[in-house]
């Protein structure tokens, strides 16, 4: 999905969900945020912290304090998850993290990073390392960051903890109910934002005018 005429801003400390329907343009936004190679704008401008990413390396956004949940979390042969914790940067204790994510720090912090753990184990573990991070601003794309593994009160207890820590969160996703978890809330269609209000008007909206597939057209804000 290409991105026309899209404005949206996240602000300090604040849980901002972004809602949409398959083919919206949702994912295309967070790789065009966290940098990934082949996302790049033609033009427009996008700041953090009143300083432009825009001819940044993905690495470069990552040391300003901007961190992804990926769709496939890396393997790290040898590297225990303990340690993988501690690498990503981590200032909260591994065992808290791990259990905000429902892993039993006692059976995990031993093991390896690798191919001995299930899709879903590294999913959440790596989630568990962005809570560790405290990033100034989390990108969770539902199911690459592996929220959708977890129950609702789970994924509360997780965005809540972000956000007691000082990140902002923008959380992705097609789900009603996790849209109600935020501060505030945009719907995306056809690339571009369509709603931004509280996230009851928005989750009504999206409710109201919901397609299976982004169509671009029907999800209009009145």
């Amino acid at each position: 999905m290409i991105l026309n005429g899209l404005d949206l801003m996240v602000n300090q400390g604040e849980i901002h969900t972004l809602l949409g329907t398959n083919g919206a343009g949702k994912s295309t936004l967070a790789f065009l945020i966290m940098g990934r190679e082949g996302y790049q704008p033609q033009s427009g401008a996008m700041l953090f912290e009143d300083k432009s990413l825009l001819e940044l390396p993905m690495y470069e956004r990552a040391r300003r304090g901007i961190t992804m949940a990926w769709q496939e979390p890396a393997r790290f042969e040898g590297l225990s998850v303990s340690d993988y914790l501690t690498l990503s940067g981590g200032k909260v204790k591994a065992e808290k993290c791990l259990k905000q994510v429902g892993l039993e720090p006692k059976a995990y912090l031993k093991r390896s990073v690798d191919k001995t753990l299930s899709g879903g184990e590294r999913k959440r573990i790596e989630l568990a390392a962005v809570l560790a991070m405290q990033p100034k601003l989390a990108i969770l794309d539902e199911p690459a960051a592996g929220i959708d593994l977890l129950s609702l009160d789970e994924i509360t207890d997780v965005i809540q903890a972000m956000k007691k820590a000082g990140s902002a969160v923008l959380l992705i996703t097609h789900r009603e109910d996790m849209a109600g978890l935020a501060d505030t809330a945009s719907q995306l269609c056809g690339g571009h934002i369509v709603c931004h209000d509280q996230p009851e008007k928005v989750i009504a909206n999206y409710k109201a005018r919901r397609c299976e597939r982004c169509d671009g057209k029907t999800c209009h804000y009145e």
